[in-house]
């Protein structure tokens, strides 16, 4: 086939699974568990660089629950980490959506049986699969595994998304998956941002929070706000659905100048290679103080989000003098309750004002252009593009500590930072690791490229970092065995392992010499093997681990146990 004659066939079919998606199938997709749905995270919802992908179903707290399979199709990807996802399946179907399944404890048992021979032959618990199309075909409702806990879940839960066909995340709502929810969402605060060098609020230059009185009809105004120049607003707002008692995040915002519609806010779909905007859409510097988020109706001029819609002058407001404005914001879940607050603004310039504060140091970065800057042996390069506007940096240099700047302001992409580490010996340099200081001046594994006498580390959080030295090997003990016991009753054997430093990096696992897969659980700093895998014949059992931390110090754990 010639090259025009394929480029012409990939293009014919990029059209036809485009245009099947089109049109959403609302029928296609049913619920991924046999109970009724509550929520404990929204699709959209804010959460730490990123927006939460899918639907976070809650597992009446406990592991165990059947997953099904929400559309026939195949298996195209499993995906086991020690974090994120934790266990995680993919299931490709035949309208050329995939769907999701995170955090899982274990998989159906033809699944099972898949992935755990890979392991095996990979030596390996992380591991990443790509079974052939139709290799491990499911139909609608099958079982395909079990609900779990694993990974960077905070609770049992399952996780459950569906993509498009070019993997980008969408609204399980938009298929049909319906939750029940009669409540309208929640107001916590609403903010108001004069934004030109003379613009104000109120008299002041400054962010402020405005003040809000409750309607009876569950709608909000705001007290009148005397402002002139571009000002634009932004809002602190939750939603609760039935059966559950925390918060989520909300499906939409609209806001109207005037009657006329000049922002629109909506989690349909998102792309993951912008979630990380998220920071950019958000009051990044009052989050990290406050740990609210203010999401921002405007758009700032660097910030490519997909989620923005009918936005008029970026969302933002020129007030002009004797004039009177009424600015709308609207709030709704998907299932159409909604919360309305009134703004009244008059034009009028103060007689008297504060102006907006600031903030300036030697350090002037501007988002355009890289940067970097070195002094006392440690050096600090920010490429163009690292940051998403031009912003003065606080940096100090104190012996082998910098401070870079507070975490008030986001990082995109990674910055470098380096260490001289050419006065230490080679056996100190062994030890020696780059890390970031906590507000208790605890240190962290931050992770650290050696090379000779030059330590860099990649970072995307402003903050103190400083080098640290961790000669402590990692700690191993058992949990429910002890060495020479009979063990023929238990399911499986269990081992603590931690690190107090610079934190652990790798495990293995051998019985009588040959591997056997453990899962770690980093929550609960626990090596768990099941005997169900079936790899151990011999009724006397030489058990050796051996676990590295992130420097290279290692601890080795022996043992005999028997079973029959």
């Amino acid at each position: 086939m010639t090259m025009k004659k394929t480029l012409a066939l990939t293009f014919l079919l990029f059209t036809a699974v485009a245009q099947a998606q089109s049109k959403i199938p609302s029928d296609f997709f049913n619920k991924p568990l046999n109970v009724d749905l509550v929520l404990s995270g929204t699709f959209g919802e804010l959460r730490s660089n990123h927006f939460h992908s899918g639907m976070d179903i809650k597992t009446q707290q406990r592991e165990g629950l059947p997953v099904i399979a929400a559309g026939e199709g195949f298996v195209s990807r499993i995906n086991i980490q020690h974090y994120g996802y934790g266990k995680a399946l993919y299931i490709q179907h035949p309208n050329g959506y995939t769907t999701v399944y995170g955090h899982l404890q274990k998989f159906s048992p033809e699944i099972e049986a898949y992935i755990k021979k890979k392991q095996y032959s990979n030596e390996t618990y992380e591991i990443e699969a790509f079974p052939k199309d139709g290799e491990l075909k499911v139909t609608s409702g099958q079982l395909v595994a079990i609900s779990g806990n694993s990974g960077g879940s905070g609770g049992p839960h399952l996780h459950f998304e569906i993509r498009d066909g070019q993997q980008r995340p969408m609204n399980p709502h938009l298929f049909g998956i319906e939750i029940k929810d009669t409540q309208a969402p929640t107001v916590n605060s609403l903010w108001v941002y004069p934004l030109g060098e003379n613009a104000h609020v109120n008299g002041s230059g400054d962010r402020q929070r405005v003040k809000l009185t409750p309607l009876k009809d569950g709608s909000f105004k705001a007290d009148q706000l005397n402002a002139c120049g571009e000002i634009a607003f932004g809002v602190n707002t939750t939603d609760k659905l039935d059966g559950a008692s925390n918060n989520n995040g909300i499906y939409k915002i609209d806001a109207t100048l005037n009657g006329d519609s000049i922002f629109q806010l909506n989690f349909d779909r998102f792309s993951f290679s912008e979630s990380r905007h998220l920071n950019q859409l958000i009051d990044y510097e009052y989050f990290s103080n406050n740990k609210n988020r203010i999401t921002r109706l405007y758009v700032q001029p660097s910030n490519p989000l997909s989620v923005y819609n009918n936005v008029v002058n970026e969302g933002k407001i020129t007030i002009q003098d004797s004039l009177t404005y009424l600015y709308n914001i609207t709030i709704r879940d998907f299932a159409g309750n909604e919360r309305l607050i009134r703004v009244p603004i008059k034009g009028q310039h103060p007689t008297t004002s504060i102006p907006k504060t600031k903030f300036e140091t030697q350090y002037f970065v501007k988002a355009a252009e890289a940067f970097n800057v070195e002094d006392n042996g440690i050096d600090v390069y920010i490429p163009k593009g690292s940051l998403y506007e031009d912003t003065y940096l606080d940096i100090k240099f104190t012996g082998d500590t910098i401070h870079l700047h507070k975490d008030i302001t986001p990082i995109h992409s990674n910055i470098t930072i380096g260490f001289d580490v050419s006065k230490y010996s080679e056996e100190q340099k062994e030890k020696m690791f780059i890390a970031s200081l906590g507000t208790r001046g605890r240190p962290s594994y931050s992770s650290t490229y050696k090379k000779e006498n030059r330590f860099t580390t990649g970072v995307r959080t402003f903050g103190d970092y400083t080098l640290a030295s961790d000669i402590k090997p990692p700690s191993i003990s058992p949990i429910n065995f002890k060495d020479g016991q009979w063990i023929s009753g238990n399911e499986d054997i269990k081992l603590r392992i931690s690190d107090d430093l610079s934190g652990i990096k790798s495990y293995r696992t051998t019985v009588n010499g040959k591997f056997i897969l453990m899962e770690y659980e980093y929550k609960n700093n626990t090596l768990t093997h099941n005997f169900s895998d079936a790899v151990l014949t011999e009724t006397e059992n030489k058990l050796k681990v051996i676990v590295t931390d992130n420097v290279g110090n290692s601890s080795t754990f022996e043992a005999i146990f028997f079973r029959k």
